[in-house]
């Protein structure tokens, strides 16, 4: 057992920084002498005296043997990982890095057609053959949840070649598939399975909360220690157990996606986080979960509003558990959209959503959470059924249902030969059956509706236009205007 008193790292970067020396070296502010006052004012100094390079003391984030490497052991042990690598490029580089490790050109890998934009980037550098699966559909309340053990068995029946399995566990709405089953069904065709965690980094703090990815079999799993726990934005970390998944291989791709200058102050943030996680977690997770159930009953009890519960799920294929610190309220009752709900508890309320859809919103309540949060998010929520509800619309379309229903996503030829292949850009309505030679997603929460190599479909293009028109967001397109698109000459 190793002392997760310890913050070795974070120890290391606090010395240096008090260090008086004459600096030499990068960043060109030097310790903060050089930086903008305007930006001075906002953050303080302090800050930009521990913003340091690579200095002897501080060890080498891609050839580790000092201080992060201690750190990245405590690390592991806390996760439950054999081997940690910690992330500065967020856990984008570690969805890329995992493919990377494991698929090469021409090679297939299983995963979700609902995955991350991240993992669509994996295999335009990794020249991979993407084998969807379409996650199971709610049609009432149009969400995407999980792949099942089933879909993911029929897949390697018909592909017995393919040389991993990726999945998303949990989903952006907190719904967790059957991530047991399904490694022992990958793990029967001796493959590792990869698990986008990004939002499932808490789980192993509190027995209320689901299993972790690497409890339930994983060998891979990456998380996003910034977006549920204590760690500053981008900073992150990839985990690995057994013997399916190369380390080498894992830290030579890292090499390809993160950046040569990571930042010590994302460094730290990992360190210091796992600290806080290993000491206090439970106790953190427990006030955590206490102040979810007490919004998820209030906002229950509001007429013309309904939240995302297990009973509702408990019918879905595959449905294992539900993170109960993700709260997802559905407005169309009050005949609003998502949007529309989302702008009016933003702009009247100071009540910010992790994001909007049609019908839905999506709220990440976590150790950063107050019970003065929760009052705020449930008297905005008050007030908006009571002050804006409208009688006379409903709320009748639905996201997602000509992507995992209505929609086959027919591949022409691979992300990779898309995305560098000679392209032009054309006006929308000239591209029904043309070949996407761009990514474009509604964001978040970042799933791609077109990628490179698929074949372009009347029913995708009015799905784009009617997510611009109800107040969402389109990102990755070379014209965030929509009226052209990129396609494969």
């Amino acid at each position: 057992m190793l002392n997760q008193n310890q913050t070795p790292l974070l120890d290391a970067l606090k010395a240096n920084a008090a260090r008086p020396h004459a600096p030499f070296y990068t960043p060109g502010h030097k310790r903060g002498v050089g930086i903008a006052q305007p930006l001075a004012d906002l953050l303080g100094k302090a800050v930009f005296r521990a913003d340091l390079t690579e200095l002897a003391d501080l060890d080498h984030l891609f050839a580790p043997q000092g201080v992060i490497q201690e750190a990245q052991q405590l690390g592991a042990e806390a996760f439950g990982a054999l081997q940690t690598w910690f992330l500065v490029n967020g856990s984008t580089c570690g969805i890329e890095a995992a493919i990377l490790a494991t698929c090469g050109t021409g090679d297939k890998i299983i995963l979700p057609r609902n995955v991350h934009s991240s993992a669509i980037a994996g295999l335009i550098l990794s020249g991979a053959i993407p084998i969807f699966l379409n996650p199971e559909y709610d049609p009432v309340l149009d969400i995407a949840h999980s792949i099942t053990p089933n879909a993911v068995q029929s897949a390697l029946q018909q592909h017995p070649d393919a040389k991993a399995v990726l999945t998303v566990y949990p989903t952006y709405y907190g719904v967790c598939g059957d991530l047991s089953a399904i490694a022992s069904i990958t793990h029967q065709y001796n493959i590792p399975l990869l698990v986008d965690e990004a939002h499932g980094a808490h789980f192993a703090f509190h027995p209320e909360l689901p299993t972790p990815a690497l409890a339930a079999g994983a060998d891979l799993t990456v998380q996003s220690i910034h977006k549920v726990l204590g760690a500053m934005t981008q900073a992150s970390m990839l985990h690995i157990q057994g013997n399916r998944i190369d380390g080498d291989r894992i830290s030579k791709a890292l090499q390809l996606v993160q950046s040569t200058s990571p930042s010590y102050l994302l460094l730290a943030s990992l360190d210091a986080a796992r600290q806080q996680m290993a000491l206090h977690g439970k106790m953190l997770m427990s006030r955590t979960l206490q102040l979810a159930d007490e919004a998820r009953t209030r906002i229950g009890q509001i007429p013309g509003l309904s939240v995302l519960e297990m009973p509702r799920l408990r019918g879905f294929p595959g449905f294992v558990a539900l993170d109960k610190t993700r709260l997802t309220v559905t407005v169309s009752g009050l005949g609003l959209t998502g949007f529309e709900a989302d702008e009016i508890l933003d702009d009247k309320f100071a009540v910010t959503a992790e994001f909007a859809s049609l019908q839905h919103l999506t709220f990440i309540i976590s150790l950063g959470n107050t019970p003065a949060d929760i009052e705020q998010l449930v008297q905005g929520f008050t007030t908006l059924a009571k002050e804006y509800r409208r009688t006379n619309l409903t709320v009748k379309s639905y996201i997602w249902q000509n992507l995992f229903t209505m929609q086959c996503h027919a591949l022409s030829c691979s992300p990779r030969e898309a995305f560098f292949a000679v392209s032009e850009i054309l006006p929308l309505t000239q591209t029904n059956n043309r070949i996407c030679a761009e990514i474009i997603c509604p964001y978040p929460p970042g799933i791609p509706v077109l990628m490179p190599g698929e074949v372009i479909t009347k029913s995708v293009l009015n799905y784009l236009q009617q997510i611009q028109a109800t107040g969402g967001f389109i990102s990755g397109c070379n014209d965030i205007s929509l009226k052209t698109l990129k396609v494969v000459k």
